[in-house]
């Protein structure tokens, strides 16, 4: 049977504390060609991503020790690795602070183990390589896209307002590239959840908004009066357009 291909032993932290969810989801990871390390408490999962510095977590929130939502603080304090939080359905709120507090995505439990995987080549597809969201690859050489004091390079994956290197996740900056490349264009939240991810899946509409939110407080945007984003009110979200002598030319 064909497997997608991993890169070489790419690393995945998998902190759960049910050792039939950890045992299960660890078979699924291994079984496509991926490391996994595993912690079953808040303090072994923050040391093990200081030793190891993987390259995705999977954290579930309610966890022994340091709760999942501290872990999720601490690992964006100092790294924009990605994140895919496991949270219970009723776990509405808690889903919302992971997001807010930077995480890339969310699984609801219980979940397929199949799914979870499919949600982590996703998430590592847009790290690691392959097809960038919106028909760029890693390996072209994209020019930067330029709007008033904003840069954003996307073959380096980097932001800069007025200079300053502007701090951003990997889906955060899937979706402000894809903004921007289609400045005027309104997408609606589904459509972006659809086109960051690679594949249609049931997408939780609010995430995007929880995702906008993060950017617009890294590039110190004003909701009510934006000069990037602009929310189109029960719809979802464009760039705004900018004086054609600051930006690209893209046809």
């Amino acid at each position: 049977m064909h497997r997608p291909e991993v890169s070489e032993k790419e690393t995945i932290l998998v902190v759960e504390d049910e050792p039939k969810i950890l045992r299960l989801v660890q078979q699924y990871l291994e079984r496509e060609g991926y490391r996994v390390l595993t912690a079953d408490n808040g303090d072994t999962a923050i040391q093990r991503f200081y030793r190891e510095s993987p390259h995705l977590v999977i954290l579930d929130l309610m966890i022994p020790g340091i709760g999942g939502l501290d872990v999720a603080r601490a690992i964006r304090r100092h790294s924009p690795v990605p994140v895919i939080i496991l949270t219970a359905l009723a776990e509405e709120q808690d889903r919302l602070t992971g997001l807010d507090l930077g995480a890339d995505d969310y699984v609801v439990k219980p979940f397929s183990p199949r799914e979870l995987v499919a949600r982590v080549r996703a998430v590592l597809r847009r790290t690691g390589g392959g097809t960038v969201p919106g028909g760029a690859t890693t390996d072209a050489v994209e020019p930067p896209i330029h709007a008033g004091d904003l840069s954003l390079d996307p073959t380096r994956r980097e932001v800069r307002l007025a200079g300053n290197v502007v701090t951003l996740t990997s889906y955060q900056f899937d979706l402000l590239a894809l903004l921007a490349r289609r400045s005027g264009r309104v997408f609606t939240r589904m459509q972006l959840v659809e086109a960051v991810q690679g594949e249609t899946y049931q997408g939780y509409e609010r995430t995007i908004d929880a995702h906008m939110k993060n950017i617009r407080r890294a590039l110190g945007e004003d909701a009510r009066n934006p000069r990037y984003i602009e929310t189109i009110r029960g719809v979802g979200y464009r760039f705004m357009e900018h004086s054609r002598d600051h930006r690209s030319e893209r046809g």
